[in-house]
């Protein structure tokens, strides 16, 4: 996934760091979901708008290549990659000194299921784990070492595919029988919004939201997103249905934000 690192006149953050316009408002990087970016972004604006601590910390569990890690670098955040692919983290590494970002990203090769031994108890104020549990053996042991690595207060952000999706969107393009294929195909890690938030609550943590990503983008015919102000109005009707079911339920993937528990 490419990383948008532009050569558009910048635009001046709370930390007085340079980024990019394309980076400017809630626009996402690499493909990603707007509302998954604008929901990171105001995470760490409200940690940067507190003057008495420092730079935001991030951890990116599985975040590979950087597509997440290398903009919310630029953003002013200083942020830890965990990967397994020595691959992705070599390219992780050029697209942060392609950034100017080198300074703020470290990779370190590791499975998530070693998190303690890889990062220090309570640092970060924000852990994404986008697309990790579906392949690890044992999600709720990650989830609790991901618990002690966050501060007080700090954000868990966890996205998983939702299978339910996969169904739904071969039946609307005609194919019953690959729909129900994928119907009857076990799936080793699934989740539902329930499943998922109880796994944080398991692992101590405070569940904030739980919202669908994608209800209906890739429902959508791409030619009937050329009409004047399709976009606007499907980002517009995305964001109101994220966190009302039954929509949430269909939406391509399904985002999670639970936070620790402050101290006292």
């Amino acid at each position: 996934m490419s990383v948008l690192v532009a050569s558009d006149a910048p635009d001046q953050t709370a930390e007085g760091v340079r980024l990019p316009a394309s980076l400017a408002g809630d626009q996402s990087p690499g493909g990603r979901s707007p509302l998954l970016w604008a929901s990171l972004r105001h995470i760490l604006q409200d940690r940067q708008d507190d003057q008495s601590v420092a730079a935001p910390r991030v951890l990116d569990c599985g975040g590979g290549s950087g597509s997440l890690a290398v903009p919310l670098a630029v953003l002013g955040a200083v942020v830890t990659v965990v990967d397994v692919s020595i691959d992705a983290l070599a390219t992780l590494t050029r697209r942060a000194a392609e950034a100017g970002v080198s300074d703020r990203v470290t990779a370190v090769q590791g499975e998530a299921e070693s998190l303690a031994q890889l990062a220090t108890a309570d640092t970060f104020d924000l852990v994404l784990a986008h697309d990790v549990l579906e392949d690890v053996q044992d999600p709720a042991l990650v989830l609790g070492q991901i618990a002690g690595v966050l501060r007080p207060g700090g954000v868990l952000s966890v996205v998983v595919a939702n299978p339910v999706a996969g169904v739904l969107a071969r039946v609307l393009a005609g194919d019953v029988a690959g729909a129900l294929a994928v119907y009857r195909q076990p799936v080793a890690q699934a989740y539902d919004g329930q499943s998922l938030a109880g796994l944080c609550l398991a692992a101590g943590l405070q569940v904030q939201s739980v919202e669908g990503l994608g209800v209906f983008t890739d429902l959508v015919p791409g030619i009937e997103l050329d009409r004047p102000g399709a976009i606007a109005a499907l980002s517009e009707l995305e964001s109101a249905v994220a966190g009302q079911p039954p929509y949430r339920d269909i939406a391509s993937r399904l985002h999670v934000q639970a936070s620790r528990p402050s101290a006292g």
